[in-house]
């Protein structure tokens, strides 16, 4: 949970890695019904809070619930003046782990690109094989979103859960953006089971972070 100036100083390092682009792009992933497109919403809401620009839409297709769906959003120190959906995404958000055999989830995603897959199962009991040999282990994380939100909501609704479990693994928008734009989009009661479920994939996501850091040392 660190302070705003703290997180302009980390995105400052982050651009110049990027050679000064600061611009981040999210490609969400998941089902009708799911919350998609709410999930990028919220982001972009998180986003502006901090003091970026920020947009967010979907991409429509098939609206029947169940169908795939996928929603973006973006966030940039700048003003955003695009308006193309996101094809080289720095990070990927999969709602629904069905679609992994169904969709190209992974197109546009660059070697140091995030990958968070709502699962309980890890990526090789996912049968991705050496398919992420490319990527940076560090980048990549599995989080029961759907059993934290029902523990939480009562419903398998993850879309809420995985964006603090986003905001642990990519260091991108702190958790107090997060929970403050779960609160906001949803009221009252709902909006404190909600911002629970945020805060318990947050701290799974964080703890599996950490984990993997020391893996990588040893």
């Amino acid at each position: 949970m660190g302070s705003r100036r703290g997180t302009f100083a980390t995105r400052e390092i982050i651009a110049q890695a990027k050679g000064n682009r600061t611009v981040f792009q999210i490609r969400i992933h998941g089902r009708g019904g799911q919350g998609v497109v709410t999930a990028a919403e919220i982001l972009s809401f998180a986003a502006f809070d901090e003091g970026r620009h920020a947009q967010a839409f979907p991409s429509f297709g098939s609206e029947r619930t169940g169908a795939p769906v996928v929603s973006f959003c973006r966030f940039d120190d700048r003003v955003i003046r695009t308006r193309e959906p996101v094809m080289e995404p720095d990070a990927v958000i999969i709602q629904d782990v069905t679609l992994i055999h169904q969709v190209d989830l992974f197109s546009g995603l660059s070697p140091e690109g995030y990958v968070l897959i709502n699962t309980s199962n890890s990526f090789s009991d996912l049968g991705f094989g050496d398919f992420f040999d490319q990527y940076q282990l560090e980048h990549l994380m599995t989080c029961p979103a759907t059993d934290i939100a029902l523990e939480h909501l009562g419903r398998p609704l993850p879309n809420a859960a995985l964006l603090g479990g986003f905001a642990a693994l990519t260091g991108e928008i702190t958790y107090d953006a997060i929970d403050k734009a779960v609160r906001e989009h949803f009221t009252g009661p709902v909006g404190e089971r909600n911002a629970a479920a945020v805060k318990a994939a947050f701290d799974y996501v964080a703890s599996k972070v950490k984990e993997t850091a020391r893996a990588s040392t040893n």
